[in-house]
């Protein structure tokens, strides 16, 4: 399996400094260069995103030498359009935006890939469904590689029982009974120091970690609902009204983090493991991160999941996720496309390697059991900068991942948000007008941060609904519910060739 040249399975020798110094020089019919996120994370001491055993074993399997950049993750899309006017074109791009992908496919800036993918990609065949190479269709034709979610949800309730208990509630059910516990734990001094310096709720920018309370109202923002036989957008139904009214009872009363429109992920963390949030909507794996380094900061604390916050119709759950996580183009005038396509292939089909891995060095088989090394674990994460290229969920291997990490109810979290999703009824590639409008129409929703925080009266939600209709929301809703009666119909192929 592996090249005789170099085993990077063997122990000790692949994490221990062998890296992409050691390869030979790059000769131009086996170099690449490819533009890809760092999704945020960071390299051990003497590597970066072009010198690690990762990228090596990347590149000795597939006799390539690659030439990696990573723009920085807070401005990647607008990076990708600078690149793109540039004129100095990489041989792939990596894009997580499917209006990204769509603007530059109806362009003609990528070239098609069904040839290629005959050819070089057996992998890539065998493990991407039909319907999702479907869906990066133009005219008929392949113009991207898709990378796949490996969960189809994102946030849970926590709650710390201990604080809980020092307050003598149960755990919330009803959004009623939520409102009381945020409200205790704001004002109850939950954590005994005798200071108000406590929060009940925090959310973060762009109303993230907000879905649960939405979904407690039947809604999510910037999710499709059928109504009538017709596809209408989450974000202007009287729902979501009802759920911003919520939000904007608990900013007023004080129970809502103030500083929540600007907290990012390192601020909500800290929050957390400080103990000034006791309840929040956390993601599957917070478990493992900042409700973990909490109980190490604090023996005593003890965190719980709850159940979802319920309305009085009884509607809960969250947002479900696309399938499709990104997009691998290869532009125009690139001289080996195979090479990309080889490489992406090999990444599916080594799926194992790079999404754990190396075995006997980040895990290893006991008694037929995987046992992870949790300190190499979290150290080379970087992984996934390149494994996430092609990621190919394999449920077991998955499972069998999450529980070698610990016993952190990673897949018991998944298992709870999958049993909680509200559907988003459109699933297809975005619409001729969602690229046209979709900055626009996602810049109004600072609008609704503002009726929360009490900047804007309730009223102006009214204001609201009719500008995204007039700045383009008509005529998304249109278009997605001319898909919606082709699926309907069971019209199958993309919807938007020309």
């Amino acid at each position: 399996m592996l090249a005789a040249a170099v085993c990077y399975m063997c122990t000790g020798c692949e994490l221990s400094g062998q890296t992409g110094k050691n390869k030979p020089a790059a000769q131009d019919e086996s170099a690449i260069s490819i533009v890809i996120s760092s999704l945020g994370m960071t390299f051990p001491d003497g590597m970066d995103e072009n010198d690690n055993p990762y990228l090596s074993y990347i590149e000795t399997k597939n006799d390539l030498d690659i030439k990696v950049t990573t723009p920085p993750p807070e401005v990647y899309e607008e990076k990708l359009d600078v690149i793109m006017s540039s004129g100095n074109l990489p041989d792939l791009l990596h894009t997580y935006d499917p209006v990204w992908f769509n603007h530059y496919a109806k362009q003609g800036s990528f070239i098609p890939l069904d040839g290629l993918i005959d050819q070089y990609g057996p992998n890539l065949k065998k493990k991407i469904k039909d319907e999702v190479w479907d869906r990066v269709r133009y005219n008929g034709k392949i113009y991207a590689i898709p990378s796949l979610n490996e969960v189809i949800g994102n946030e849970i309730m926590y709650a710390r029982k201990d604080w809980l208990d020092r307050v003598g509630m149960k755990p919330p059910v009803t959004l009623e009974e939520y409102y009381n516990v945020i409200r205790a734990f704001t004002r109850d001094d939950p954590d005994g120091n005798g200071k108000a310096d406590t929060v009940g709720l925090t959310l973060m920018t762009d109303m993230s970690r907000s879905a649960p309370f939405f979904g407690a109202f039947g809604t999510q923002l910037d999710s499709w609902f059928e109504r009538d036989g017709q596809l209408v957008n989450g974000s202007i139904m009287p729902e979501t009204r009802k759920a911003l009214a919520f939000l904007a009872r608990l900013y007023q009363e004080g129970l809502l983090d103030r500083e929540f429109p600007l907290n990012l992920h390192n601020n909500l963390y800290e929050k957390v493991e400080n103990g000034k949030v006791g309840l929040f909507s956390a993601t599957w794996y917070d478990t493992r991160g900042p409700i973990a380094a909490n109980m190490k900061k604090d023996p005593d604390a003890e965190w719980i999941a709850l159940d979802y916050p319920t309305g009085i119709h009884g509607e809960k759950g969250i947002k479900n996720q696309d399938n499709i996580r990104g997009y691998n183009v290869i532009p125009v005038g690139t001289k080996h496309p195979e090479l990309v396509i080889r490489m992406l292939d090999f990444i599916a089909g080594d799926y194992k390697n790079l999404k754990l891995g190396f075995e006997n060095q980040i895990w290893t088989m006991e008694n037929g059991r995987m046992v992870t090394d949790f300190a190499m674990h979290d150290k080379h994460l970087y992984r996934g900068i390149y494994q996430s290229l092609v990621d190919v969920p394999d449920p077991e291997l998955f499972k069998e991942r999450l529980d070698s990490l610990g016993d952190f109810h990673l897949y018991d979290n998944l298992q709870t948000i999958e049993q909680n999703l509200i559907e988003n009824e459109f699933y297809g590639i975005p619409t001729p007008a969602m690229s046209q409008y979709d900055k626009q129409l996602g810049d109004l929703q600072e609008g609704l941060i503002q009726i929360i925080m009490g900047i804007q009266p309730l009223e102006a939600f009214d204001s609201f609904v009719e500008q995204w209709r007039q700045q383009g929301g008509d005529e998304i809703t249109k278009e997605v519910n001319e898909w919606y009666r082709k699926q309907r119909d069971g019209e199958r192929g993309r919807e938007w060739d020309e």
